[in-house]
């Protein structure tokens, strides 16, 4: 009997589509929100605080995080179930992934605190120096490696092959996300350097 892609994915699913849709919402609008605010300081002026500001947008990352993995869970609850994995391999390997996805996420976000983690860079609050220390001398984008380890354990938990496809898009969307990010925030460092080389300049003259 041949298995087709209709047999393991349904695609009629609203929750499918309504998970890929919230995937896709969180880091497009955190990224356009906070490239606003490094230019236009919208929301420091709002707010009358950068770090006000950034606990805000921290507190709306979170929560949409929050809807996003329930709109995932929901989706795979109404996929149909498919084994993936052999039997005696079943629950070992989405619990190691899942706790070192975890292990990821957590970390950065305590190495980096709130405002490392939450866009605070955009907020002209910047960390004194680039973290190499655990987790990212093991990977160098530990909460998106992590998230995507955690999406893709939930679907091997659950076996459910549309899990698999959703973890992909996870993949495809974070590495995207990081095209904008990564040189964006490079370019914040380098303002930075540049400002304080000129200071610095101006002091030996003075």
């Amino acid at each position: 009997m041949t298995v087709t892609l209709n047999d393991i994915v349904d695609l009629s699913k609203p929750s499918f589509w309504l998970s890929l849709v919230t995937i896709t919402f969180n880091p497009t609008v955190w990224n356009i929100i906070a490239r606003n605010e490094y230019r236009n300081k919208t929301i420091t002026k709002m707010v009358g605080s950068p770090y006000t500001g950034c606990y805000i947008l921290a507190v709306c990352i979170f929560v949409a995080g929050l809807v996003r993995d329930s709109f995932y869970s929901r989706a795979l609850v109404e996929q149909p179930r498919v084994p993936i994995l052999p039997s005696e391999l079943a629950i070992a390997v989405p619990v190691i992934l899942g706790a070192i996805g975890q292990v990821f996420v957590l970390s950065s976000t305590w190495i980096l605190g709130i405002t490392g983690t939450f866009l605070g860079d955009y907020f002209g609050i910047l960390m004194d120096a680039r973290v190499e220390g655990f987790p990212f001398n093991v990977v160098r984008d530990p909460m998106y490696t992590g998230s995507t380890m955690t999406f893709l354990a939930g679907a091997l938990w659950y076996e459910r092959p549309a899990g698999l496809l959703i973890t992909l898009y996870v993949h495809i969307a974070y590495r995207i996300a990081l095209r904008f990010e990564g040189p964006f925030t490079d370019m914040i460092y380098r303002n930075r350097a540049a400002s304080q080389q000129a200071v610095a300049s101006r002091k030996k003259e003075l």
